[in-house]
C-alpha cells in the first residue's frame, strides 16, 4: 500500500496517534477484531457524569486501523455516552478525509470498538446496581 492512496489526515493520525494507550482502571473497555485482515483494536473510556471524561486506544494493525482508532478518541472524548454512540464508521472516515475502499473495514472497526466499550460499562453499571455497591 502506498502512501499516496491516504489522505494527509489518515498520515497525520497514523505516525502522531492521539490517546494511544492503555487506561488501567477503565470503566469500559471495548475490543473488536477484524478476521480477514488481522486488524485488532481495544478502546479504553474513563466515565464521569454519563461523560467521556478520558478515552485510549491499543491498535494492531495497518495505517488506517491506527489512524481510525486515533481519530475515534478524538470524537469521542467529551461527549456524552449518548452522542458518542451515534458516531458512525462513516463519520470517522469523513473526518479522516475519506479512506481507500479497500481499507474501509478499518473505519468499521474503531466505531465499534468505541460502541463495544460503552455498552461494557452500562453492562458494569447494571450489575453495580443490582449488588447494590
Amino acid at each position: 500500500m502506498s502512501a499516496g492512496m491516504y489522505s494527509e489526515k489518515v498520515i497525520e493520525h497514523f505516525r502522531n496517534p492521539r490517546n494511544m494507550g492503555e487506561i488501567k482502571d477503565a470503566d469500559g473497555v471495548g475490543t473488536v477484531g477484524n478476521p480477514i485482515c488481522g486488524d485488532q483494536m481495544t478502546i479504553y473510556i474513563k466515565v464521569k457524569n454519563d461523560r467521556i471524561v478520558d478515552i485510549k486506544f491499543k491498535t494492531f494493525g495497518c495505517a488506517a486501523a491506527i489512524a481510525t482508532s486515533s481519530m475515534i478518541t478524538e470524537l469521542a472524548k467529551g461527549k456524552t455516552l449518548e452522542e458518542a454512540m451515534k458516531i458512525t464508521r462513516k463519520d470517522v472516515a469523513d473526518e479522516l478525509d475519506g479512506l481507500p475502499p479497500i481499507k474501509m473495514h478499518c473505519s468499521n472497526l474503531a466505531a465499534d470498538a468505541l460502541h463495544a466499550a460503552i455498552k461494557d460499562y452500562w453492562e458494569k453499571q447494571k450489575k453495580r446496581k443490582k449488588s447494590g455497591k
